[in-house]
């Protein structure tokens, strides 16, 4: 998108506001009206005050100035103010459209898109087209007006002096689009070497305990300071810019002043003009020559303002293949029906799952296994449309969940993701995150099933202890629990337990299971998990490899079958010291016939 077709399209976030903004305008051009009025006025108070020696006049005049200065005031505070308003009110609407499309967006935007970068857009990026819309629209509408009528006022004063003052003006207005035309990707690269080093920051600070774990704080220190020095560097090469162009400007504004003491002095001298009104001169050719000289700050801020602009529509922009159908129906209330018709996914070209059929009928367990990265998350995350299929349908309770909304859809879903995540609040916020209504009673009883009631309540605060950025004052096992208490509270018709009992030791893992076995009455469950323990006693148990489904049945029939399922569950089922020795008999093959 052009430089003028972005700005145009960051404008539109003003002109819902145009009562505003005309009123801002209008005290701006009472600003600017007043403000030509005053050289006028020193005018008289030369040629009437000075030279006629009136000091009555002089009074007058001064008295003029100081009510030409009260009303200006006023009208420059209604400017300001409402300029500010505006502003304020633009990076509100950014923000939140902003943050309303991150949210929306789906996982796979997420799964590429850096969390530094998103919050440098949502901070830096508007703040930039903020302060365009507060003070560089006024300002450029201050700088065409100015210059506008101190122009004509210049050729009624005196055409030939105007022209003669004005040579100047064309290789100042060519300065200032040159600088225009540097200065613009110059403030591009600025903002992303900013947000890489958001990103940074922001990835250092989250893993600060790895970071220190491995003893890499120098190399992070390091790293962060050369991010810092190339943002140093990229704002230097702008202030170099800025530091030419800025003198070169006012140099050519000097021109003009010396053809006015030349030519206007002598115009003074052969008695055509007045000296009161070659001061006035001189004060509206300022008035020229300012806006002109400002045009290259005005550029400058609009540069910046693009530069971010381009980088927020970006986001706003950004496609998301998870989107709801128009005219899409709520999904209702059913058992819980899951099936698989042939489906596919694929990330790009590259497939991830392929001719995936299968039923889970209401109150079903449904077990997923296989090696890492052989599909098994993928594949219960296409049932809440985190990503969609590619090919093949999903039905719940018989309908297609495409056709229906996403909220509806995932309402009836309840999810412990194999990364657990807590907000750092209340453990009780945190279990009732899915239901804002539920009640203590409720939100114990969902901790008691995941035997997460026994440690909450051993805190000095109970359920309102805090747990700190993700989780952190809990171990990975009581944060398991804590997860699993909230995705009970939902009720849901279906539960998706990708691996939530990795963290947690055998003994709370049983408890969990124990109680998920209560519980899972009228619930489709869909688990996965690397120990088979934890799914010996599912309905059926899918083995999937590279992206398919290679083995299904349950524990019993898989074993006898003794396929896939029946090795792994050898490989981790069998003793402790058989697989031992034979990894001491690997180790000494390996090196040699010695072990260390």
């Amino acid at each position: 998108m052009s430089f003028w077709r972005m700005l145009w399209r960051l404008l539109g976030y003003v002109r819902p506001y145009a009562r505003r903004t005309a009123l801002a305008y209008a005290c701006l051009l009472g600003v600017t009206a007043l403000s030509l009025a005053v050289p006028w006025v020193i005018k008289q108070a030369v040629d009437l005050g000075l030279t006629q020696g009136t000091p009555s006049t002089l009074l007058v005049l001064a008295g003029g100035l100081l009510g030409l200065g009260l009303v200006r005031a006023g009208f420059s505070f209604g400017q300001r103010y409402l300029s500010a308003w505006l502003a304020h009110r633009v990076a509100y609407d950014l923000r939140n459209r902003l943050y309303d499309r991150i949210q929306t967006l789906s996982f796979a935007f997420h799964d590429h898109a850096q969390t530094g970068q998103l919050m440098s857009r949502c901070t830096s990026d508007v703040s930039s087209v903020e302060a365009l819309a507060g003070t560089g629209l006024a300002e450029f509408v201050n700088i065409a007006v100015l210059f506008t009528a101190a122009l004509v006022i210049l050729f009624r004063i005196h055409p030939g002096l105007a022209a003669a003052a004005l040579t100047p003006i064309p290789i100042l207005a060519f300065v200032t689009v040159r600088f225009g035309r540097r200065i613009g990707p110059l403030f591009q690269r600025i903002q992303e070497q900013h947000a890489e080093m958001t990103t940074l920051l922001q990835e250092d600070l989250t893993g600060i305990q790895v970071v220190q774990a491995f003893t890499r704080e120098p190399y992070e220190i390091q790293r962060f300071r050369d991010a810092n020095v190339e943002l140093m560097r990229r704002r230097l090469a702008t202030i170099r810019e800025w530091s030419f162009n800025f003198p070169m400007m006012t140099f050519i504004i000097s021109l003009g002043t010396a053809i006015i003491l030349w030519y206007g002095g002598n115009l003074v001298n052969n008695g055509q003009l007045t000296v009161g009104t070659l001061v006035a001169f001189n004060s509206y050719l300022g008035m020229l020559a300012v806006p002109v000289q400002r045009m290259g700050w005005l550029v400058d801020m609009a540069a910046d303002a693009v530069a971010s602009g381009r980088r927020i529509f970006e986001i706003l922009d950004a496609p998301s293949p998870v989107q709801e159908k128009p005219g899409a129906i709520d999904l209702p209330v059913g058992a819980g029906r899951v099936e698989f018709r042939d489906v596919a996914f694929g990330y790009g070209d590259t497939p991830i799952l392929e001719h995936i059929s299968f039923v889970a009928e209401p109150g079903q367990i449904v077990a997923l296994v296989g090696e890492t990265g052989a599909g098994k998350s993928t594949l219960i995350h296409l049932i809440p449309r985190f990503y969609d299929v590619t090919a093949g349908q999903i039905l719940v309770d018989g309908y297609d969940i495409r056709d229906v909304t996403l909220r509806s859809l995932r309402r009836q879903i309840g999810i412990v993701l194999q990364d657990t995540f807590l907000f750092s609040t209340t453990i009780r916020e945190n279990i009732a995150y899915g239901r804002e209504d539920a009640t203590d009673d409720e939100i114990i009883a969902a901790a008691k099933a995941a035997h997460a009631h026994e440690f909450i309540v051993q805190f000095p605060d109970g359920y309102d202890t805090l747990v700190g950025e993700r989780g952190i004052t809990l171990s990975g096992g009581q944060r398991q629990r804590v997860a699993i208490a909230r995705a009970l509270l939902m009720d849901p018709r279906i539960l998706l337990l990708d691996d939530s009992t990795s963290s947690v030791d055998t003994e709370t893992e049983r408890l969990i299971q124990d109680a998920l076995t209560r519980l899972m009455a009228g619930r489709t469950t869909f688990v996965i998990a690397q120990r088979l323990s934890t799914v010996m006693r599912a309905h059926q148990i899918l083995v999937i490899d590279g992206g398919r489904i290679v083995e299904r049945g349950t524990h019993a029939e898989l074993l006898a079958l003794g396929g896939r399922y029946a090795t792994i569950y050898e490989q981790q089922i069998r003793p402790t010291g058989e697989r031992l020795a034979a990894l001491v008999a690997r180790a000494r093959t390996s090196y040699g016939g010695e072990t260390s």
